[in-house]
């Protein structure tokens, strides 16, 4: 995938969702891996000609696990003239050695998504950037009608009201193929995870589980998004067939069962 074609897709979904106000301040959190550094340089570049000005500031959350480098992903930020923070934490620390977790990953996400709400707060930002792509949309909306007997997944755009920042995921029209092809492209220096559980989660599972539906039946991919789209939103979106939650995406009857015949 090409910029060009990184930024027209961030634009639509920007547009679409109404993500991007005149003035905001975003941080764009970066984890060293292929999405956040994708979605460092799609908004980059659109704030060079997007109508409605706005700035953004890279962070990272340092979960503290060894031989974690960011000396590229520095250079980085220092070539891009983007500001960068790193929060170092003592998060691995507490969850794998004190605490001792063995579903470490819902605990993790809320310190790693607390310790970044902290630092864009006092960066002054008023947004925060996930690095949210269609696939994850499609996968987290399985992973919730799998194993939680419920048919959710991610808004493109949340408020947290204890926090007064909101949430923003530029990235949902983006393919994870185009992402892997972009970071190839243009030689991101991704930072693999030193997680010893990276891998081996249900999300993986239901990644594998998507590869072989779609392989098998070529564009479920596709319409299991769609089905998402065309599902019954509530009304605070306003686009055809669709409904907006400052929270969700829920999906209709209709998408459900259309879904669900797809699985069997």
């Amino acid at each position: 995938m090409t910029l060009q074609r990184l930024l027209s897709l961030t634009r639509k979904a920007v547009d679409t969702f109404n993500l991007i106000e005149s003035g905001d301040k975003i941080a764009v959190g970066i984890s060293g891996g292929k999405d956040s550094l994708t979605l460092l340089y799609a908004l980059n570049g659109l704030k060079r000609f997007y109508p409605n000005s706005f700035t953004i500031e890279a962070i990272t959350v340092d979960l503290g696990h060894p031989g974690f480098d960011l000396i590229q992903i520095k250079a980085l930020c220092r070539e891009l003239n983007v500001p960068y923070t790193i929060v170092q934490t003592e998060i691995a620390q507490i969850i794998f050695n004190e605490r001792k977790e063995p579903n470490p990953c819902s605990l993790c996400a809320k310190m790693r998504k607390g310790a970044l709400n902290d630092a864009a707060k006092k960066a002054g930002c008023n947004k925060i950037a996930y690095a949210h792509h269609k696939d994850d949309v499609i996968e987290t909306m399985l992973l919730s009608l799998l194993f939680e007997g419920r048919f959710h997944t991610f808004s493109p755009k949340t408020h947290l009201d204890r926090t007064d920042l909101t949430v923003i995921r530029p990235l949902l029209f983006v393919n994870e193929a185009d992402v892997i092809g972009f970071k190839n492209k243009y030689h991101l220096p991704v930072e693999k995870s030193p997680c010893p559980v990276d891998g081996y989660t249900k999300r993986q599972y239901v990644k594998e589980l998507i590869r072989t539906l779609n392989h098998e039946h070529p564009g479920v991919k596709e319409r299991m998004f769609t089905a998402i789209l065309n599902g019954n939103l509530e009304k605070d979106f306003p686009l055809p067939n669709f409904y907006f939650t400052s929270r969700l995406f829920f999906a209709s009857r209709s998408s459900l069962i259309s879904i669900a015949f797809l699985i069997i």
